[in-house]
């Protein structure tokens, strides 16, 4: 099968996003399938890359760490022409994504669209950011989902959420996987050396980009209270972003900046040595719609205290892989730690082996598949052939199609934004080329 994936991040970007991305196309190319991966260029990007185009962009778009795309027409065509896709995959509902649809369409295949995000989370990325655009930005990508011809959800309760607000096509479930035997061993112990923890230490761990939906601040003043209580606390943060100078005040404010390690960005192997070196995971982020980082941990057998969310509590069990904070509260998250500091050996391997079991059902062999039967059911579904006689002018019907659908989504979105009334949806399904 020859699969064309589409993302606005990609490599060397480090997100949830671009590590799906990355991970699914890993695992296709494994299985035998051809993958074309369309993204924006990005800062350092490797010189030499398997079939990937990269797509002129705007750097370090709103002081972010993302690129904006910049549109380039006719710049994919004659490698679409060679590649000839059986599928395509957006992983965004704007910029690149107006683009899969516009390749779908035009090409007559069918188009998936994972619903990665929770973009009314991320609007403070934009100069717009207000309760008016939070509501635009959610139209927008319920319209999207609406123009392809299957959504996938990283989590059950994101499915949930996006047919409440509209999504009238078909939602499955499918996760991102992790490549378990690459989070099963670490040098935990050296990785501690490294970075000037003790081995007698009680690690907190975090990993995740630094950015503010993250929730850091409530996650530094949590943990930072809970350490002030227990000197052989340390926290040890694997990831790089504009919230870390945040993070470090709160810690030099309550006179913990000693005990406080910051690792930078790590790629595997160094990562899953990081994983070993922690005794549990926090997480605070309420903005996930699934939080790979989450399985990671599990799979190096590092159970997880987080806050309840999205993508999160489809993950962590209450009292068996971690505790699952209901509420905001610091002292609930506190005493949390406290808990689990507190455990016996025996119970606290009891709940590193839930963690390690809770891992294998995100395993990316299987979340692989189950991307896969849909991609071939789909194919089944659609009838697909091209007869070499085809007209070139149904090509042409076909993209006019695409581009009005996006242009009457776009003004439908900022439409409902305005007056606070719900997009008609079954227009757009009507009108799906």
């Amino acid at each position: 099968m020859n699969i064309v994936m589409v993302t606005n991040t990609y490599l060397p970007h480090v997100g949830g996003v671009a590590r799906s991305v990355e991970s699914f196309t890993r695992e296709y190319r494994r299985r035998g399938h051809k993958v074309l991966v369309i993204a924006p260029e990005f800062p350092y990007q490797p010189q030499q890359e398997e079939d990937v185009i990269r797509v002129p962009a705007i750097q370090n778009f709103n002081g972010s760490d993302f690129s904006m795309v910049l549109p380039v027409p006719g710049l994919l065509r004659e490698t679409l022409n060679a590649f000839q896709p059986d599928i395509v995959h957006s992983h965004h509902p704007y910029l690149l994504g107006m683009t899969a649809l516009r390749v779908a369409r035009y090409r007559e295949t069918p188009l998936v669209f994972t619903h990665h995000t929770l973009y009314e989370e991320y609007t403070h990325y934009v100069p717009a950011d207000r309760p008016l655009f939070k509501r635009f930005v959610i139209e927008l990508a319920t319209i999207y989902a609406n123009m392809t011809d299957r959504v996938f959800a990283p989590s059950d309760s994101v499915a949930e959420l996006i047919r409440e607000r509209g999504v009238r096509m078909p939602v499955s479930v499918v996760p991102t996987g992790v490549k378990l035997q690459d989070f099963q061993r670490g040098e935990g112990g050296l990785f501690r050396h490294s970075v000037g923890i003790s081995q007698e230490a009680y690690v907190i761990g975090h990993v995740g980009r630094l950015a503010p939906e993250k929730n850091l601040k409530f996650l530094a003043e949590a943990v930072a209270a809970f350490m002030l209580l227990n000197r052989y606390a340390h926290f040890l943060v694997v990831g790089e972003g504009p919230s870390e100078t945040e993070m470090r005040d709160v810690f030099q404010r309550y006179g913990l900046a000693d005990r406080l390690h910051f690792a930078g960005q790590l790629q595997l192997p160094h990562l899953a040595d990081a994983y070993h070196a922690m005794d549990v995971f926090a997480f605070s982020s309420q903005s996930e719609t699934q939080g790979m980082v989450l399985t990671e941990a599990m799979a190096a057998g590092v159970p997880v205290v987080a806050l309840d969310g999205a993508g999160v509590r489809e993950v962590v069990i209450d009292h068996e892989n971690g505790y699952l904070i209901k509420e905001p509260s610091i002292v609930d998250f506190i005493g949390a730690l406290q808990h689990f500091g507190a455990q016996s050996r025996v119970e606290r391997r009891r709940m590193q082996e839930c963690a390690r079991l809770t891992a294998e059902s995100f395993s990316l062999g299987a979340t692989a598949e189950a991307a896969l039967r849909h991609y071939e059911s789909l194919q089944r579904l659609a009838h697909i052939s091209e007869p070499e006689t085809e007209e070139q002018w149904e090509r042409v019907l076909n993209l006019i199609k695409a581009e009005w659908n996006i242009v009457k989504g776009m003004a439908g979105a900022a439409g409902a934004a305005i007056i606070g009334g719900d997009v008609n949806s079954q227009e757009c399904e009507q009108d799906r080329g």
